[in-house]
This record gives structure tokens, C-alpha cells and sequence, in this order.
């Protein structure tokens, strides 16, 4: 096994893995509850898919799905929810930076004078990091959620590309699909914040669980590959049907219609129409959002179309060219008329009639 293999394998699940665990932490300190640190015994499952990967895969990926990243979402969307459900309980004072930088400066020092007549460099080590750990925890609840949510972002997509990549897939179909993760991330990532943070949403406990519902619906879409690479269908009697063979052909853009209409900007849509028309929530962010989510999925049927009709156009040329080519009978009939006709010349200069024979 490869040492830069190996060790990029290591460091991204162990960052996933911190990240996790400091999700689990938030909620923890939330909630005042220690039994919410079962949350970290998910990280097992991850544990466990990174053995069996570098025991069977040598530490690269697999095809079309990668299972680190799936289970790094099993490890932290729960904390996610748990914080986003119990969000606006801490009050945010109007200026809370100066507040905490007050307050990390005093407890410093104090901890920089004790110190001196204690047991050493080691025990101000611990100190500081006593000093550190109270002044995170000092940072207002809000602002710890939206972190954690840009973070869990960012990790996703740092992380696939940190990991070793499979042999099916290549380095230029790795960087289309980090490309297409930014921007998904990116509207992820608005789709959450903007319609959690109106007032009326979160005085409503069912639009928040549906709204992070549909937040984890389109998720899923991070640990597949699909997006960029082809099934590549062998030449079979299954293929020879019509839609067997649009699949195989069109395998990659067919997939990314399908994510956007039924994952993420049509779930979008949905949400925010629902919002608008049944509770009557407007604002400049959302009606311009709404906007963009149906001219996506405009745009998005119109190359179903387009993809149709060129499939279409490419089946009918090619079974023009196969009538075309292929011999009508009449011409096989004639065919056969003309290679019976030689073989009898042939035999005829072999075998010369004898003198005084007529020849027939």
C-alpha cells in the first residue's frame, strides 16, 4: 500500500471524525445532558469502514459510491438536527466579540499567573487549553450552529477530494465533481440558513422538521459519483430497448437532471412555495430564491428534452443506414443468378468437351 494512500485515507476520516465529535459536544453543552455523548458511538461505524477499506481496497474508493462520506453524514446530521431544533434559547448579546476577547485576555492571564509556582510548562498547557475550551463555549449558540453547518460543508467536499480516488474514476472526473459539489454545498447550505432563520418558521416545530428533512434529502447526493461517470453498458439483448440504451448512453447527464429535480432544487422549490403560498411568508431572499429554484428546473426538463430528441434523431439515422444497406431480394436473387452462371464457366474451361461432341 501506497504511504501518501494510506495516510490521506487516515487524515480524513479522522478529520471527520473531530468534526463529529465536536457536533456531538455542542449538543452536550445545549442540552446540559451527558447521555447525548452516545451520539459519538456512531463514529464505530466509522471505524469500522476504515479498516475494512484499507484491509480490501488498500485504502482507495469505490465505484460510483463512496462510503466514508455517507457514514460521516450518519455521524453528524443528527447533531446537526439536534442543535438546529433547540436554536434561539441562548441570547446573543448586540456586540459579543468584544465580550469573549474581554474575557479569553483575563482568564489568560490568570491562568499564565498561576502557573509560575505550579508544576510547570505541563500544567500551563492544560491551563491554556482549560482557558480555550471556556471561551468556545462562551460563543453564542447561533453562531455555533451556523459553523458547524459551514464546516460539515466544507469537510464534504475537502474530504472527497483528500481521499484516495478508486480506479474507475479519474483525476479529471474528480475535479468535475469537487466543481459541482461547491456549488451544491453553496445552495445547501443557503437553503438551510435563509428559511431557518425567519421568525415564523421557527415558532413552527413541523416546518422546522420538514425543512431539515428535506436538508438531508439532498445530502445523499455527496457520498454518490454518478454525476460524472458513465455506466458504460456492454452490447446485450437488455440494451438493445430503447430506454436501456438512452441509460447507457446518457448515463452522467441523466443522473444530474435527476439530482436536481428530485433532490435538491425541486424539493427547493416545494419548500419555499409552500412557505409563500400556505403561510404566507414573504421576503426579497425567498421570492428570489424561488425564482432561481424554477428557472433550474426549467432549464434542467429542457436538456431532458434536448438529450430525447438527439437520442431520438441518432436512433432513426442509424436505422436509416441499416435499410439502406442492407440488399433487397430481387438484387440477392441476381446475385445468385451470376455465381451460378461462373461456376458453370468455370467448369467448362476445366473440363473441355471431347472432338465431335456438341457442345450443349
Amino acid at each position: 500500500m501506497e504511504l501518501m494512500v494510506l495516510l490521506n485515507a487516515l487524515v480524513t476520516r479522522l478529520l471527520f471524525v473531530l468534526h463529529s465529535l465536536i457536533g456531538v459536544w455542542r449538543v452536550t453543552a445545549v442540552k446540559k445532558e451527558p447521555k447525548y455523548w452516545l451520539l459519538a458511538l456512531l463514529n464505530l461505524l466509522l471505524c469500522l469502514e476504515t479498516g475494512l477499506t484499507l484491509k480490501f481496497k488498500q485504502g482507495r474508493g469505490y465505484k460510483w459510491f463512496s462510503p466514508a462520506i455517507f457514514l460521516y453524514l450518519i455521524c453528524t446530521v443528527p447533531s446537526l438536527w439536534l442543535l438546529e431544533i433547540h436554536h434561539g434559547t441562548q441570547y446573543c448579546g448586540n456586540e459579543p466579540g468584544a465580550v469573549q476577547v474581554n474575557i479569553s485576555n483575563q482568564d489568560f492571564n490568570q491562568s499564565r499567573d498561576s502557573s509560575h509556582g505550579s508544576e510547570g510548562t505541563d500544567h500551563h498547557i492544560i491551563q491554556t487549553a482549560k482557558v480555550f475550551v471556556n471561551q468556545l463555549s462562551t460563543i453564542c449558540e447561533t453562531v455555533w450552529t451556523l459553523a458547524l453547518h459551514q464546516t460539515f460543508l466544507l469537510l464534504l467536499v475537502v474530504g472527497r477530494w483528500l481521499l484516495p480516488i478508486g480506479v474507475e474514476i479519474t483525476r479529471d472526473q474528480l475535479s468535475q465533481l469537487l466543481l459541482m459539489f461547491v456549488g451544491t454545498a453553496a445552495d445547501i447550505l443557503e437553503f438551510a440558513s435563509e428559511t431557518l432563520d425567519i421568525e415564523d418558521v421557527r415558532n413552527n416545530y413541523a416546518l422546522i422538521n420538514a425543512i431539515l428533512a428535506v436538508w438531508t434529502w439532498s445530502m445523499l447526493q455527496f457520498p454518490l459519483d454518478l454525476a460524472v461517470q458513465h455506466i458504460g453498458c456492454k452490447p446485450t439483448a437488455s440494451t438493445r430497448r430503447i430506454p436501456s440504451l438512452l441509460l447507457c448512453r446518457y448515463s452522467a447527464e441523466l443522473w444530474n437532471i435527476g439530482v436536481s429535480l428530485f433532490i435538491q432544487d425541486g424539493p427547493f422549490f416545494i419548500v419555499r412555495s409552500i412557505l409563500m403560498g400556505h403561510f404566507r411568508i414573504f421576503n426579497q431572499m425567498l421570492v428570489f430564491f424561488t425564482a432561481k429554484n424554477i428557472l433550474v428546473v426549467t432549464l434542467q426538463l429542457y436538456r431532458l428534452a434536448v438529450i430525447t430528441l438527439d437520442f431520438r434523431a441518432t436512433i432513426l439515422q442509424k436505422s436509416k443506414k441499416e435499410v439502406s444497406c442492407c440488399p433487397c431480394k430481387p438484387y440477392e436473387a441476381s446475385i445468385h443468378a451470376t455465381t451460378d452462371q461462373d461456376a458453370e464457366m468455370k467448369e467448362l474451361v476445366a473440363f473441355p468437351p471431347k472432338e465431335g461432341s456438341q457442345a450443349p
